[in-house]
Formats: structure tokens, sequence, C-alpha cells
């Protein structure tokens, strides 16, 4: 058993230690909000927070996550900065197909929490993830209008 803290509250998970987390959290736990895109840290459908950090959970092995925290697009309307993103993102309509926003959300969150007010390079720096719609207009837009 592993003891996991995720969104606030404590699971105790019985998998093997190299199970990744993305597994974890949409087949033990249910939370299925985090997406499987590519499943080698590349599209960054699955990102979560790990003690605040936008984290590709499709290469996280179980058995690292230890003491961090997990957050993840279920619990993001809780923190005020991520009720923000989620907001902008509802404003600007920004999504199309949807598959990738929730990790594109997460990532917009982390940013925002360290950097409050980014530039246009900062913007494009954080928000590597993919988006098969070609939507990343709107989504530079709505994280502009999410730190302003």
């Amino acid at each position: 058993m592993v003891s996991l803290t995720i969104n606030g509250r404590q699971y105790a998970v019985d998998a093997e230690p190299d199970t990744p987390l993305l597994f974890v959290l949409r087949d033990t736990l249910g939370l299925t909000g985090t997406k499987y895109g590519c499943g080698i840290a590349q599209c960054g459908a699955c990102t979560v927070h790990l003690d605040g950090q936008a984290t590709r959970s499709c290469q996280v092995p179980l058995e690292s996550v230890g003491n961090q925290t997990v957050t993840t697009i279920e619990a993001i309307e809780q923190d005020e900065v991520g009720l923000k993103v989620v907001k902008a993102w509802v404003a600007l309509q920004v999504p199309q197909c949807g598959y990738c926003q929730s990790g594109q959300v997460m990532a917009a969150t982390a940013l925002l929490k360290q950097t409050p007010h980014p530039t246009e390079g900062d913007i494009a720096d954080a928000m590597t993830n993919l988006c098969r719609c070609g939507t990343y207009n709107a989504i530079a837009a709505a994280v502009r209008q999410a730190a302003a």
C-alpha cells in the first residue's frame, strides 16, 4: 500500500511501484479528468501538479510520488489562480474538442502561480502542451486574461 495525498484527500493505493501516476489516478481512483495522450510525456494531456509543479503524470512512477501532494483538474477550481484560469477558459471558449484542455489548464495554473504576470515569452515557454485542434492563440489569450 502506498499513501497519497490527492486534491487534499488521503488515499491508500495498492498498485505496483512502477505504475505511472496517471493510471493510478484514472484506473484505481476514478479521477478521469487527467487524460492519457501519448504515454511518453510529450503531449501534456496528463499534466497534474506535484507540490505545485506542472508534471506529466504518464511518466511518474507511483513510488516516486512519496510525500508530494498531487492536484488534478478535479480540484483546480478550489485554487484561486486555478479558478481564474478556468473562468478565462470558459469566457474565451478556448476548447474545441477539449481533450487536451485539462492538461492545458493545469499548465497555465502552475505558470500563473509561479509568474503572476507572465510575458509572452513566459507563456510560450510554459505552455508546451500539444493541442491537436490548434487553439494555441486562444490558450495564450486565456492565460493573459487570467493574469490580468
